[in-house]
C-alpha cells in the first residue's frame, strides 16, 4: 500500500515522503492517526506541487540549520553524572541531559532529535551521537560523560 506521509514517523520517513508499507499497518495505524493518506493519483498531484513550492522556502530553512549545526565546532560538551565502582552511573544519561547541555553552549535542538549511539549511556567515557537539525543536516557530535567531584 502506497501512503503519503503528512508527519514525520520515525524510522518510515519525513512529511510529504512516498512510502509503500503494509496494508494492516497503513489502514490501521498511519491513516486513522492522521500519520499519512492513501496516495490516490489526485494526492499525488497535490504533494507534487506542495515538493515544488516548499523547495524555495527549504532554502532558508537549510541555511539556518546549516549555521546552528556549525556552532557544534570547538564546542566539548563535559556531562557530570555521579558515579560507583568500575565507573558505573547512577541512572544513565540520555539525549535530554545532552540536548540540556548544548542548550547551555548556544546550540538549541529538541532532544527527540538527539540519537545517541546505543542508546542511554550508563558508563563514563567519550560517546557519539547524531544530530538532525534537518533532514538534510546531520551532524555527528562527540562529548564526554565525566564523574561529578
Amino acid at each position: 500500500m502506497e501512503v503519503i506521509l503528512k508527519k514525520d514517523v520515525e524510522k518510515l520517513g519525513f512529511m510529504d515522503d512516498l512510502v509503500t508499507v503494509k496494508n494492516g499497518y497503513g489502514r490501521n495505524l498511519l491513516i486513522p492517526g492522521g500519520h499519512a493518506v492513501l496516495a490516490t493519483p489526485s494526492a499525488k498531484k497535490v504533494r507534487a506541487e506542495t515538493l515544488k513550492q516548499r523547495a524555495y522556502k527549504d532554502k532558508k530553512v537549510i541555511e539556518e540549520s546549516r549555521k546552528q549545526a556549525n556552532k557544534l565546532s570547538g564546542i566539548e560538551i563535559k556531562i557530570g553524572a555521579k558515579s560507583g565502582e568500575a565507573d558505573r552511573l547512577f541512572g544513565s544519561i540520555t539525549s535530554a541531559d545532552l540536548a540540556n547541555a548544548l542548550g547551555k553552549e548556544g546550540v538549541e535542538i529538541d532532544k527527540k532529535f538527539i540519537t545517541i549511539a546505543g542508546g542511554a549511556i550508563k558508563r563514563l567515557g567519550q560517546y557519539e551521537a547524531s544530530l538532525r537539525f534537518h533532514r538534510e543536516v546531520i551532524e555527528d557530535f562527540s562529548f564526554e560523560v565525566v564523574a561529578d567531584s
